[in-house]
């Protein structure tokens, strides 16, 4: 693993995905339980508040879009209020309901959770029942399904099937995108309930829970107690057509058998109160993809766990942004590569910011402590990154940040630090630095611009002496404590850039 796994997942914006599955909507009532009803011995329960939220493949499609992926979600909804309800959910996650198909003879599957100060009281379902396949929609929308497949499939990066078996993955479905997947193959992830009815079609990888991994196992041969996980994923493999088989393992991670056979553990990190719903759904997502920038599947689903981590800290069906990943991923990389990154390596990269430079394109340095980061240091690097086409941002490491700040600081470490900053949008690069000043860092990167916040002048800037030498120019912008205030065109008038001399 390496600086490249964060790379892949800045790839995921504009990624192209097809998804293929069952919408389901999610409604929680938030209400009171304070006494017994007269009619019988049941809660009385007040009505508080009522939230409808994307669920099943719908929640994927809207954790695709979160994760700034464009998605093209395929599905059928019922000519009823649920459905009009989860047009409107997806619609809110930026998720077309473009190729949302209606059909008169099918219900929207609706899970409808009552909730009495925070404690689950009933679930009521409505809608179409689970396990209906081929029976559930109609003709004409089977046809149609067939239809619109076709001509999206071609036009995407990766293909997701999230099927929950309530009769969107029926019987031609499934062969049409077998038949695609042979004559153009593409990162492809199945997640199922009934994987054995996926057996001829080629994936790269798919991704049943243990329980889902054990049931399947069951159904297909005897002899299945005290199976191991390996055993689970070898006679997964052998069952259906796929290259990899990720069996998630909820709070203890994933076991990963590959292409080549080989099966290793990947563990995860214990979250305290983890609330799992649509945690599979962020793990298939981010995996996704991880794949279609071309990750390896073992860093794919090393992302995807990062992702499910983030989900499971999330109350009711929730979505993880793809600033969140991005963090998230940062942090893991830089904290296992504590080491002092290496010459060539830095040598490498201070080369391709050169090259962009020698391309015509405008490099912005900055630096900083950045400790405790705030808004206040976001909207600093977002001015900065907009005065230019590519902002490097040096980063103060431990012994400097506490020679600069004191006793007690930096509060977070320098590979935090370091990663936090790394992940930010705005920032291209960034590296860490032993001295006071950027010297060094700014005499190998020739920047364009060296920006620096309010709290100093151009003759009073410690690196003055090296900005003239390598015949630089200044940008001085205000300082904002916490939150953005000032326009970015307004700073541009008022805070020019200087030549020092």
């Amino acid at each position: 693993m390496s600086e490249s796994t964060i790379e892949w997942v800045r790839a995921f914006r504009g990624q192209r995905v097809l998804l293929i599955g069952d919408a389901l909507l999610d409604t929680y009532i938030d209400g009171e339980a304070a006494r017994l009803c007269r009619e019988g011995p049941i809660p009385l329960f007040h009505k508080v508040s009522e939230q409808h939220l994307p669920g099943g493949a719908a929640n994927v499609a809207a954790n695709l879009r979160a994760l700034e992926a464009e998605v093209a979600f395929v599905s059928v909804v019922g000519h009823d209020q649920a459905g009009e309800w989860l047009r409107e959910a997806l619609e809110a996650y930026g998720v077309s309901d473009r190729w949302l198909l209606e059909d008169e003879r099918y219900g929207t599957p609706h899970k409808m959770r009552l909730l009495a100060e925070g404690q689950y009281v009933v679930r009521i379902d409505e809608g179409m029942r689970q396990g209906s396949t081929e029976g559930s929609v109609s003709e004409q929308t089977r046809r149609q399904l067939l239809e619109t497949i076709e001509p999206l499939y071609h036009e995407c990066a990766a293909v997701m099937i999230s099927d929950y078996h309530y009769g969107v993955l029926a019987t031609n479905v499934i062969a049409r995108l077998a038949h695609l997947q042979r004559t153009a193959p593409k990162p492809l992830l199945i997640d199922s309930q009934a994987l054995e009815r996926f057996r001829d079609l080629c994936a790269t990888v798919v991704t049943p829970n243990l329980a889902e991994a054990q049931r399947l196992v069951e159904r297909q041969s005897a002899g299945t107690s005290h199976v191991s996980w390996e055993d689970l994923a070898q006679r997964i493999h052998g069952l259906l057509s796929t290259e990899s088989v990720a069996i998630t393992l909820a709070e203890r991670g994933v076991f990963l058998l590959d292409s080549s056979d080989q099966g290793r553990h990947l563990p995860t990190h214990a979250v305290e109160q983890a609330a799992d719903v649509g945690a599979g759904d962020a793990f298939a997502c981010a995996m996704t993809l991880a794949l279609a920038a071309g990750a390896p599947i073992q860093e794919a689903a090393q992302i995807g766990m990062d992702a499910a981590g983030i989900s499971i800290s999330k109350p009711r069906t929730a979505v993880v942004f793809h600033q969140e990943l991005l963090q998230r991923v940062s942090v893991r990389v830089y904290s296992q590569h504590r080491e002092q990154v290496s010459h060539d390596a830095m040598s490498q990269r201070i080369a391709s910011v050169r090259l962009a430079q020698a391309q015509g394109k405008r490099i912005v340095c900055t630096n900083g402590v950045f400790d405790q980061m705030h808004a206040g240091h976001v909207h600093f690097l977002r001015q900065a990154r907009a005065l230019g086409d590519v902002l490097v941002v040096g980063v103060n490491n431990d012994s400097s940040a506490r020679r600069l700040k004191g006793a007690g600081r930096p509060v977070s470490s320098e590979q935090d630090r370091l990663a936090l900053v790394a992940a930010l949008d705005p920032v291209d690069d960034a590296f860490l630095f032993e001295g006071e000043t950027f010297d060094e860092l700014l005499r190998l990167l020739k920047p364009d611009l060296y920006v620096k916040g309010g709290d100093y002048t151009p003759e009073t800037i410690p690196e003055a002496a090296t900005i003239r030498e390598i015949n630089c120019r200044v940008r001085i912008l205000p300082l904002v404590s916490g939150a953005a205030t000032t326009g970015q065109g307004r700073e541009r008038e008022v805070f020019p850039s200087y030549k020092l001399s």
